[in-house]
């Protein structure tokens, strides 16, 4: 019966298993299946086959190694990372050692990315609720505060070794490894050292993984932050999986956070499997710097007349920063259309964002060839730049690890430990400043405003990339875009910076309103945010805010990119934290696509909202750059480009729009903003001043006309009966106030 179990049990998992995992060669590997008819774990040696699957292909840096461990007390972690030398583009070769190694690729059950429920995890105790089971996810956070219900890890009640943390996987699933993390606070150290793994197919009956014919200790951390990886002797199939502590830190307790390792093993009969991926034929894999050029060059000679690559600097160890541009005419700014900008990897470890744009782009490409015209139409009526990697230092850094093992803050920062995040100049203050010291706050600039002296020094500390980033901004015109983040599920708003730098403080721009919509578009588009089902990230319930809320409101960042664009710029800007996961494993990235398709998609066509226009010289009939285009009731006014072209976005609405420029007499006119994601246009043509065109006239030597004195005489003498009117008027007003209080005393 034994025998017959375990044939059984092989034919399932030869049947089914290369469907879930990869294997990178042709070996025997011995794999253990435990069978509830029987008290002992069966062993079965079966041929494994390479099979290649795209949309669980990880990288190289996640591919884990089954190996024989011969030490007797510890099972440390082994990872094998196949790299690609740039000179003569060969492969290092595999030492004997690695050749004799069986490589499983099996993706992470998803405690991080939420894929595993709460329901699905369970422990023998825990201090409190607030340290449950459900707390015990891979690079979960906690609150500010210790002991509320989001705290940064399960913990057990008791200090022994017979507590445990349990995952159910629903589904026959062949184990590989583990991934342990300790416990995520600003007021404690706690983690494991060692621990054992148990096995088991009912939650019943448990096997300890053995490391020949002793029980494997696996080594655990000797930190709380850094994620270590622990691969079982043996890849084991099995239902539930157990974390038992054995050692921990000497000055805390049991606490962890983990994820686990494992192959869902194929079952025919199973109208459950399903492929939860993308019908998108797209690159889906994490792509390291080299990989990210070959990528873009790809797509570049897939479409060669709607798009372009171009570089805005470098990075501090000289990576380029890439930007891949969208257009039906590359290279050129066409009058009246829309620059839209994605912008994604400021944090290096956030890497969602870089593979969700590389997505777009090759997307873009293929759907405008087939004639797609929603495609079609935001390609020919909207300038698109792509900047997948504005900090590839940091992601070269998190790409090492891989995945799993890059922790919750490996790579953000630059090379020379900048956030990138807040390395912007702080316009925010230098404006507010100025208002509080104005007598009329109405004279202080509300845009454009220049950046402060002590930010160009030298000795600034401004990172190469940051400064990069400025000098493209200040270059194109943008009128709208978004800064990938990841980590969270929300979309957030300007300011982020408060009044004061306080630590949280609603703090809206004038244009607050439609910030709301811009956040709103791509948080009711998404497909998890939309979800009101879904599980908190970490400790903040964002959906009690609709999934948007304003920067500030969250948590102060002086120097933000966003609240640059705004004051500096043209530019629109909102934050998208796109997951809670920062760094998803490779076999996430389909369905990461299909939840953010829609909104990365709806989110450009917003560009087409409020009005545009072309501001032109009377008669030259040549745009004018730098008109000032105020918008009543909205305190924040924008400029038109060089060639005069201009974008306000706005609600829908009637606006009254007043254009000036230096040398210029005003123009004013009422412009209507409808329901639709179309631009109203709205021209305007100003008439110079009688004063600047005599400048014109004398600096270029030539003599006055007689008409041009008489008009100049008129527009003088015009002046002056505006100015007497006033008075009159005034003067007036004050006898009819006057009259009116001399009737009142005498009734």
């Amino acid at each position: 019966m034994e025998k017959s179990l375990c044939t059984l049990a092989a034919v399932i998992f030869l049947g089914g298993f290369f469907d879930a995992a990869q294997l990178t060669d042709d070996t025997t590997t011995e794999v253990h299946l435990l069978l509830n008819s029987t008290s002992t774990a069966a062993s079965v040696t079966v041929q494994l086959q390479h099979h290649s699957t795209a949309k669980t292909t990880p990288t190289a840096a996640q591919k884990l190694h089954t190996t024989a461990v011969t030490t007797k007390k510890l099972h440390r972690k082994n990872i094998s990372r196949d790299s690609e030398e740039e000179n003569n583009g060969e492969k290092k070769p595999a030492s004997k050692t690695d050749e004799k190694k069986t490589q499983l690729d099996c993706p992470p059950l998803g405690l991080e990315s939420l894929r595993v429920d709460d329901s699905q995890i369970r422990a023998s105790s825990s201090q409190r609720s607030g340290l449950g089971p459900h707390r015990g996810r891979l690079n979960i956070q906690s609150g500010i505060s210790d002991g509320d219900l989001y705290d940064g890890a399960w913990c057990a009640a008791y200090k022994d070794q017979n507590q445990w943390l349990e995952v159910d996987a629903i589904y026959l699933t062949l184990f590989t490894g583990v991934v342990l993390q300790g416990k995520n606070s600003i007021w404690s150290w706690d983690w494991v050292h060692t621990y054992k793994v148990q096995l088991s197919n009912d939650s019943v009956t448990w096997k300890t993984c053995m490391n020949g014919t002793e029980e494997a200790i696996f080594e655990g951390n000797q930190n709380a932050w850094s994620p270590v990886l622990g691969v079982l002797p043996v890849p084991t199939v099995a239902r539930f999986i157990r974390i038992n502590p054995q050692t921990w830190y000497i000055n805390g307790t049991v606490c962890l956070r983990a994820e686990i390792l494992g192959c869902r093993v194929h079952d025919p009969g199973d109208s459950s499997e399903q492929d939860l991926g993308s019908k998108d034929p797209l690159d889906f894999r994490h792509h390291n710097y080299n990989e990210m050029r070959k990528f873009m060059k790809s797509v570049t000679k897939e479409c060669p007349d709607i798009t372009r690559i171009y570089t805005i600097g470098k990075s501090y160890t000289g990576l380029k920063l890439y930007v891949m541009e969208i257009s039906d005419n590359p290279g050129k700014h066409e009058l009246g259309e829309p620059e839209f900008r994605y912008v994604a990897g400021m944090h290096g470890n956030e890497a969602l964002g870089r593979e969700l744009v590389l997505n777009l782009m090759q997307y873009l490409c293929k759907e405008y060839k087939k004639g797609n015209q929603r495609v079609v139409r935001l390609v020919t009526d909207t300038r698109i730049h792509l900047l997948p990697s504005m900090n590839p230092d940091g992601y070269e850094e998190a790409y090492k690890k891989g995945s799993e093992l890059a922790g919750w803050a490996e790579g953000r920062y630059s090379f020379e430990g900048i956030d990138l995040n807040s390395n912007f100049p702080d316009l925010n203050n230098i404006m507010w400043d100025a208002e509080e010291m104005a007598i009329d706050k109405s004279k202080v600039s509300n845009h454009y405003i220049p950046i402060p002296e002590y930010y160009t020094q030298e000795d600034a500390m401004v990172s190469p990339e940051t400064r990069a980033v400025i000098s493209w901004m200040e270059d194109i015109p943008f009128v709208l875009s978004a800064n990938l983040h990841g980590g969270e599920l929300v979309v957030s708003y300007p300011f982020d910076c408060t009044v004061g730098w306080a630590p949280q403080e609603d703090t809206p721009t004038a244009d607050n309103a439609f910030f709301r919509w811009l956040a709103t578009v791509y948080a009711s588009t998404n497909l998890v945010m939309a979800n009101p089902n879904r599980r908190l990230c970490h400790h903040e319930d964002f959906q009690v805010h609709n999934n948007i809320i304003n920067g500030g409101a969250w948590h102060t960042v002086p120097g933000s990119m966003n609240d640059f664009s705004y004051m500096h710029t043209n530019c629109f800007e909102v934050t998208v934290e796109l997951s809670c996961d920062k760094y998803p494993h490779a076999s996430e990235l389909p369905i990461e696509w299909e939840n953010n398709k829609e909104s990365l998609l709806v989110y450009m066509e917003q560009i087409h909202r409020g009005i545009k226009g072309v501001v032109r010289d009377k008669m030259t009939k040549q745009g004018i750059s730098d008109a000032v285009i105020k918008v009543e009731d909205h305190d924040h006014d924008i400029r038109s480009a060089v060639d005069g072209d201009y974008w306000r976005l706005l609600n829908p609405g009637e606006y009254k729009v007043v254009v000036w420029a230096e040398g210029y007499f005003p123009s004013m006119r009422r412009c209507h903003v409808g329901m639709q994601p179309r631009a109203t246009i709205c021209d305007f043509t100003l008439t110079k001043t009688p004063l600047q065109r005599l400048k014109e006239i004398r600096a270029k030597g030539l003599k006055i006309p007689q008409d041009f004195l008489q008009l100049r005489l008129r527009a003088l003498r015009l002046r002056k009966l505006r100015a007497t009117t006033k008075v009159l008027n005034q003067r007036r007003v004050g006898q009819r106030m006057l009259q009116e209080e001399r009737k009142a005393r005498g009734a």
